[in-house]
């Protein structure tokens, strides 16, 4: 058996839950869109569902995955509904749902469900992905109320560099925001993303929403907020199957892009970009072999990848092999192949899922 392994560490997962919403302050859903950001989204879901206020996911389908492996807290979908139609799951299983555009209003409004709908309407605050522009805001509030259709309406909007936390640009959202529903009936509010929650107190409201930091990684600098007290979720590890010795002055992998400037022993590790290992990743990224730090040489393949053993003469053949977890984290492997850790742990695949 390929001995990839992602070991997925549920007590951590509820520590992280628990620190988050002691720092918010208040109901705090757990993110589990993207499959539980890699680490398995129903697997996750009930782990949480005795502690967590809610869940949120991206859409219907993710949705009907947590009804069907038993969760019945609030499930908020945060793209809302593509098409009229999904209106009746939606109705069908309690679902809430955000409303970001005049088309999602309009399905709204031509909708005809058994019970009021609970809807969080987006208010576009500066991030201008998505959400009413200010403007706009009141007059679709007081359309989703005038409906009948809408049982209760949480105001929400979405930091666009709260995980920056010297950029002023979230204060003016939180600005933005305050003075748009203000007048408005009150009501749930929802501003803090994971840095919000984790780095900026000002945006705590009724509801919270954790995702990066509820997989235990934190979106902030090294030392800002509390990220440091977040635990690691997921442990990717495989082991060397094969080793090789080679002088100095011998190219390693694809494209030669490394040559040995020693005599080097390479262990070849069952590892690569299809397995959600960034091929972007650089020579010198880290890993740990056996418990010791040591680092890729050379490109990595679709199928495997290639460590340094020339210092761990103890490791050879058997080796494990720490990818990121716990020692090696997955925003300093991300740092080296250019991205971050959330795009890692979203491709991770072909792996034995271990859970504990």
């Amino acid at each position: 058996m390929r001995p990839l392994i992602a070991t997925i560490r549920l007590d951590h997962l509820r520590h992280n839950y628990q620190l988050a919403r002691a720092a918010h302050g208040d109901k705090t859903l757990a993110v589990l869109k993207a499959n539980g950001y890699g680490h398995g989204a129903a697997r996750c879901g009930l782990a949480l569902a005795d502690i967590a206020d809610g869940f949120a996911v991206a859409c219907l389908e993710e949705a009907l995955e947590l009804r069907a492996a038993g969760i019945a807290k609030p499930i908020l979908l945060l793209e809302g509904v593509f098409e009229a139609e999904e209106l009746e799951a939606v109705d069908q299983h309690g679902l809430w749902m955000a409303v970001a555009s005049e088309e999602q209003l309009r399905m709204v409004e031509r909708a005809n469900p058994s019970r009021p709908f609970n809807v969080w309407l987006m208010l576009d605050s500066g991030m201008h992905r998505e959400g009413f522009l200010p403007e706009n805001y009141h007059a679709a509030w007081h359309r989703l109320e005038a409906s009948g259709k809408v049982g209760s309406i949480t105001k929400m909007t979405h930091f666009a560099r709260a995980d920056e936390p010297e950029v002023p640009m979230t204060f003016a959202q939180l600005e933005t925001f305050d003075a748009v529903v203000k007048g408005l009936p009150a009501g749930d509010e929802s501003v803090a993303n994971s840095a919000g929650i984790l780095c900026h107190p000002r945006a705590q409201r009724n509801w919270g929403r954790v995702g990066i930091a509820l997989y235990g990684v934190t979106p902030l600098p090294a030392g800002c907020g509390q990220g440091e007290a977040l635990r690691p979720v997921m442990r990717f590890s495989s082991k060397v199957f094969g080793v090789r010795e080679l002088a100095a002055g011998e190219p390693i992998g694809y494209g030669d892009n490394f040559v040995t400037e020693r005599p080097t022993r390479v262990g070849l590790v069952a590892c690569g970009y299809a397995d959600g290992y960034p091929r972007r990743a650089s020579t010198g990224s880290p890993v740990l072999i056996d418990g010791h730090r040591s680092r890729l040489i050379g490109r990595v393949s679709m199928d495997m990848l290639t460590v340094d053993l020339t210092d761990l003469p103890q490791a050879g053949v058997g080796s494990e092999v720490e990818l990121w977890g716990e020692a090696v984290s997955v925003n300093e492997v991300a740092a080296h192949a250019g991205t971050i850790g959330y795009e890692l742990l979203c491709n991770v695949k072909r792996a034995h899922f271990h859970y504990r």
